[in-house]
């Protein structure tokens, strides 16, 4: 029977698998890190509280899609504090964590990366569904919204619990990783190949609805004699997701990799060394996403910048700025799903017809 090592510090499991915990990440590089670190996880507490803020505040967001978008921006703000923890409890002090300690900290991680992936993969049904149906929302209650959003974060808390629960080497320390010191390799190509197998799934998804919705536009052009814009409607619908997306799946991708490698105990890969700018890079996904939605979205940004400024004049929000409006702008008056086809012919889906850049944002 295997010896278990519960009761050690994690310098033991470093030990033991070899693992650089880069003791010279110290000095002056230690700061700059530390300090490029603490600007980022503001901006991703500040930032994503606002769009989570506004969509509360301004009732032309009480949608599915945009419930959906504040539980991704809450997905970013717990993966600031995740951040937190995390450079608080790396570098020469990995080794002198519990692994307790050094579970929460990774664990932190795989939760908010989950929330980001099951939130990023119910928008993307939520998407189909309504563009199947050539309506601009679906028709999710919001207890049916609510359900769901409960269920993203049991998963995500669920999956970042697994190695905690068992799934670990503290009992078989030939198994454990070179990354991960006290993660079994086996967890490691689960967790990747399950996540890379989802980003793929999503992909094809968005095209299918891209090339779906692209093809109904030019059958329906040729029935309008409106603007290019306007006819072209249903194809910018997509944009601000599929923006999300790529922007999660190029940040998250290389990690990911990272991980299947050492999971297959590759030992000439290198990955050592490229670990932490990969982590870096997973880590300014939460800080692009809100950009995205206040340029995506004209109304977002113009809540958003109202509550910056401690502004309470409502008077203007009905005003349409030098940009296109949002979509949800003219869903106000609108509760019967308003059809796609009938947008384009009739022209008036947002009047100028800028339906993806600023519906779905």
């Amino acid at each position: 029977m295997n010896e278990c090592y519960y009761d050690k510090r994690m310098d033991f499991f470093y030990n033991k698998t070899n693992t650089d915990t880069v003791d010279e990440w110290t000095g002056p590089k230690l700061i700059v890190v530390l300090c490029f670190g603490t600007f980022f996880c503001l901006f991703i507490f500040i930032s994503n509280s606002l769009v989570i803020a506004a969509v509360v505040k301004n009732k032309r967001f009480h949608f599915p899609f945009y419930y959906l978008l504040a539980n991704l921006a809450a997905a970013d703000f717990f993966a600031g504090i995740a951040y937190v923890f995390l450079m608080f409890n790396t570098g020469p002090v990995s080794k002198t964590l519990t692994v307790n300690r050094w579970f929460l900290r990774q664990g932190l991680l795989d939760t908010s990366l989950t929330a980001s992936l099951v939130n990023l993969l119910v928008i993307a049904v939520e998407r189909h569904m309504s563009i199947m149906r050539m309506k601009i929302h679906s028709n999710l209650t919001k207890k049916r919204v609510t359900f769901l959003i409960i269920s993203i974060w049991a998963i995500a808390i669920f999956m970042g619990a697994v190695p905690t629960l068992g799934w670990n080497c503290l009992c078989d320390i030939t198994a454990c990783s070179s990354l991960a010191p006290i993660y079994s390799r086996s967890y490691l190509v689960f967790w990747s190949v399950l996540n890379l197998v989802v980003f793929f799934i999503m992909v094809v998804v968005y095209i299918r609805i891209y090339m779906y919705v692209q093809r109904k536009t030019n059958v329906l052009s040729s029935h309008t004699s409106g603007s290019i814009s306007r006819r072209r409607t249903p194809v910018k619908l997509m944009k601000t997701v599929m923006t999300l997306l790529g922007a999660f799946v190029v940040c998250w991708t290389p990690g990911l990799v990272v991980l299947l490698l050492d999971g297959l105990n590759c030992t000439y890969c290198g990955i050592q060394n490229v670990k932490r700018w990969f982590l870096l890079l997973a880590l300014m996904n939460s800080v692009m996403n809100p950009i995205i939605y206040s340029y995506k979205d004209d109304e977002m940004w113009i809540t958003m910048k109202r509550m910056i400024c401690c502004s309470s004049e409502d008077k203007s929000q009905d005003r349409r700025s030098s940009r296109v409006p949002s979509t949800v702008l003219c869903r106000s008056t609108d509760t019967s799903g308003q059809y796609i086809e009938d947008g384009i012919i009739q022209g008036t889906i947002c009047g100028k017809g800028d339906l993806g850049d600023k519906g779905n944002s």
